[in-house]
């Protein structure tokens, strides 16, 4: 009975941790909404104000699209019944790593460096697709 007991104990503790990822993540999804709308605005506001920044502008849409994966991020993980596969952490990375070498082009050494790091996140990807069948 006892052990029944902790077991009933262990299942509450487990659904309250999980209630709480789930709301923190839904409150933290809305704020990068919030977020993700002003970095538009910002955006259109530069385009029609005739913005020549060519680096002022692609750093917000490099911004804009950060939020915008973070959302999707979120809205994958409950579409996966409170699971995120790896291959979409890596699909992230590998992305923003990109776009930050296009925004930020003025250390050669620097992007280089971070060209491994795409080239080692893809083997990473690549490697459990074709020997683990995931």
């Amino acid at each position: 009975m006892a052990e029944l007991n902790r077991w009933n104990k262990g299942k509450r503790l487990i659904h309250f941790y999980q209630t709480m990822l789930n709301s923190s993540l839904s409150i933290l999804c809305f704020v990068l909404i919030f977020l993700l709308f002003r970095e538009l605005y910002k955006i259109v506001n530069d385009a029609l104000i005739g913005n020549n920044n060519v680096h002022d502008i692609l750093g917000k849409v490099l911004v804009f699209f950060l939020y915008f994966g973070f959302i999707s991020m979120i809205v994958k993980y409950f579409k996966e019944n409170y699971h995120f596969p790896i291959r979409y952490l890596l699909y992230i990375g590998i992305t923003a790593t990109i776009r930050f070498i296009i925004v930020n082009n003025g250390n050669p050494i620097q992007n280089l460096w971070l060209s491994f790091v795409v080239f080692v996140l893809m083997i990473s990807y690549f490697l459990p697709n074709k020997w683990l069948k995931v």
